[in-house]
């Protein structure tokens, strides 16, 4: 057994199970559907990871963009009430298409809750943890992307979501295993002791995983590169150049530190496989990624049991 044979193992680990993806897509379908008999709906809009292919395990939410049509709604775009209006406005739709009880096209949403920026739809019980949410984001199309409502600033703001999928499209078609590595980079940002936003890793990940490498040498290359990033104080912002920084309030330097030490745990498992000592790299690599990543045992020594399940690597998109 080889690293790169416990990266593959480790993918199956950060994938989703096919199954869950498949009902997160039929999900999002039943409001694409929904909207799509709106007369003043012009387009809808998949977003957010899975529509990246980044998805992690587990899934708990998809993002839908509806976009309105202006003449429709005069009033939106404009500072001040209209921004509060639109969600209103959606998470009224949502309720008459597909509310638990009197839903026209469905009865699948138990709550709408309007939000800052969407309309949080829950499909599970609201009170269980992490039930299962489509998040439902009214917009008007402009010519650099979308006015989506902000319901806090009662403003309306630009954003461009389909910059970034088709950024990781034109990655992922480049080198199959780009998708599957962010989701092991967003799997070691869920388990550092401060949050960081797994948005920060796709855009970090556009920037610095090269996409010419085994998972192993990619990765590696990503931790040194995205903790000089960090560490000379560059900011990780929007890439469609738009929204400014992705998480105002990263702790960076913290992110700094916990780069620089995966970094140098990945140098350290580089030097290993140099040595052909695959049983060291490996225990470097769980430095970094914690116990769900396969440990190869040293040879004359006993593997230990508690390696992750073996499951089929699936693509994902």
């Amino acid at each position: 057994m080889s690293v790169l044979d416990s990266f593959a193992t480790f993918q199956t680990v950060v994938n989703a199970d096919p199954d869950q993806v498949t009902e997160a897509r039929r999900r999002r379908r039943l409001f694409e559907a929904a909207f799509s008999t709106e007369s003043d709906v012009t387009e809808l809009v998949p977003s957010g990871s899975l529509a990246r292919g980044t998805h992690k395990a587990p899934i708990h939410d998809v993002d839908l963009i509806v976009v309105f049509d202006p003449e429709a709604h005069s009033s939106w775009g404009q500072d001040g009430d209209s921004a509060e209006d639109a969600l209103e406005y959606a998470g009224s739709a949502v309720n008459r298409l597909l509310g638990a009880t009197y839903g026209t096209a469905g009865h699948e949403v138990r709550l709408a809750k309007p939000r800052n920026h969407a309309v949080k739809c829950f499909l599970d019980d609201p009170e269980a943890e992490d039930a299962f949410t489509v998040d439902v984001m009214p917009a008007l199309r402009q010519n650099n992307g979308f006015l989506i409502p902000e319901k806090l600033s009662k403003r309306w703001i630009t954003a461009d979501p389909e910059y970034l999928i088709a950024e990781a499209a034109r990655k992922h078609a480049e080198w199959r295993q780009y998708a599957g590595a962010v989701r092991m980079l967003k799997y070691w940002a869920s388990k550092q002791s401060f949050k960081i936003k797994s948005l920060v890793m796709e855009v970090l990940a556009l920037d610095h995983l090269p996409t010419t490498s085994n998972r192993s040498a990619a990765v590696q290359s990503f931790f040194t590169a995205a903790a000089y990033h960090v560490e000379s104080g560059l900011t990780i912002e929007d890439p469609a150049g738009l929204c400014g920084p992705v998480q105002p309030d990263l702790d960076t330097d913290q992110l700094a530190e916990a780069l620089r030490s995966a970094a140098q745990s990945a140098t350290s498992a580089g030097t290993a496989r140099s040595n052909n000592d695959e049983a060291a790299a490996s225990r470097h690599w769980r430095d970094i990624f914690g116990d769900a990543f396969p440990e190869i045992a040293a040879i004359g020594v006993a593997a230990t049991p508690d390696r992750p399940r073996t499951v089929k690597d699936s693509p994902q998109g």
